[in-house]
This record gives C-alpha cells, sequence and structure tokens, in this order.
C-alpha cells in the first residue's frame, strides 16, 4: 500500500480533513450540506447517497438473513432443538461469537472431517462480509463541501502501543460501490451454500 493509499484518521472527530461533516446542526432535510451546491452528489464520478444507502441496506439484509442460518448449524452440531438452537444464537449477540462458537463446534468431532470442512468454508465468507456490515453500521458520512464526494468516518477508537486513532474515514467512490455489489452477490449464493450444508449433513430443517 503506498501513503497515498494509507488510510486517513481524523484527530478530532467533528471535523474531517477537508470534509463537512454531517451532524444533525448542519443537515439540510435532503442529506446535503448547506455549503455544498446542492447538485454536489451528482458531480462527477460522486455516488448518490441514496444509491449508497440502498447497497448498505441491502448488505444488512442479505447478512442479517444469511446469519440466522446459522441456528440450523448450531442445532445439527449440539443435538439441541431448533428451539434451544435459536436462543443460544440470540443470546450471543455478535456476529463474530456466533461465528466462534460454529467454528469451535465443527472442530471437536476429528471423525467429521467433510462436515467440519464445509462448515469452517462457508464461515470464513461470512465473517469477510459481515466485517465490511460492521463498518458501514458503525460509521457517519461526510461530503466534500466542493466536489460533493461522499466518504465515510468510522466511528471507533483504535488502541494503539503510544496512542489512540479515532475517524478512519474511507472514500465511497465507484470501487467501494463494486464491493458492496460483490459482497451482497457474495451472500446470496452463500446463502444457498450453507442451506446446502444443512440438508447434506441431516441438520434440521
Amino acid at each position: 500500500m503506498s501513503q497515498n493509499d494509507s488510510p486517513a484518521y481524523v484527530t478530532d472527530v467533528r471535523f474531517a480533513p477537508g470534509i463537512a461533516h454531517m451532524g444533525p446542526q448542519n443537515l439540510r432535510p435532503d442529506g446535503f450540506s448547506p455549503d455544498a451546491a446542492p447538485e454536489g452528489l451528482g458531480m462527477g464520478n460522486a455516488p448518490k447517497l441514496d444509491n449508497i444507502l440502498l447497497k448498505v441496506g441491502h448488505l444488512n439484509y442479505s447478512c442479517t438473513n444469511t446469519e440466522s442460518l446459522l441456528i440450523h448449524l448450531i442445532a445439527g452440531l449440539t443435538g439441541a432443538s431448533k428451539d434451544a438452537a435459536t436462543v443460544i444464537f440470540l443470546t450471543l449477540n455478535t456476529t463474530r461469537a456466533r461465528i466462534d462458537l460454529v467454528e469451535r463446534l465443527a472442530k471437536m468431532d476429528p471423525a467429521r472431517k467433510e462436515e467440519m470442512r464445509d462448515i469452517l468454508e462457508v464461515m470464513k465468507v461470512l465473517s469477510r462480509d459481515a466485517s465490511l456490515r460492521n463498518r458501514y453500521n458503525h460509521c457517519i458520512y461526510s461530503f466534500h463541501p466542493e466536489t460533493g464526494d461522499v466518504s465515510t468516518i468510522l466511528m471507533r477508537i483504535q488502541d494503539r502501543k503510544d496512542d489512540i486513532r479515532m475517524g478512519k474515514t474511507q472514500a465511497v467512490d465507484a470501487a467501494e460501490l463494486e464491493k458492496l455489489d460483490a459482497a451482497i452477490a457474495r451472500l446470496q449464493a452463500l446463502n444457498a451454500q450453507i442451506w446446502g450444508v444443512i440438508k447434506a449433513h441431516g441438520f434440521p430443517l
């Protein structure tokens, strides 16, 4: 990664360098900065906010629906009823914890290598695309006051050895939208793949 491609961070999370922060006090009803031209998001190759939010919503929908299939995997791996597996699934309130549980259960019986391989393969894909979903769910959106380009500001603190970093910025350009589309397509395929694993190994439907 070149120096120009390195992620940017905001030392003061209220404002990103060169970015008009979209706090409640300076949002117009249409979501644009009052300092930006009304047609700002249509300038150049900047994607429209509505298109971004539509894709993020589709990503959330696909990820949540696919993640719910872990209930069937938990039931099959533990021998529990679907109701009991649902309680386990809902008690673990993060995607990471649910994936960790399924992976660890799959590894418990070395004799069931094919089953373990199939489950670990689908968990790897789900984990990757859930990370993308989480990034968009923990960010705010900002617009460049001149070009209207959209960026995300990640609302998380990264602890480092001698300092902390916060407000990592990421441009939402055409390439980023392609990543969202690719993730959605992978999750749709993954949904069908997990159903295949469930049926192939006789897990509760």
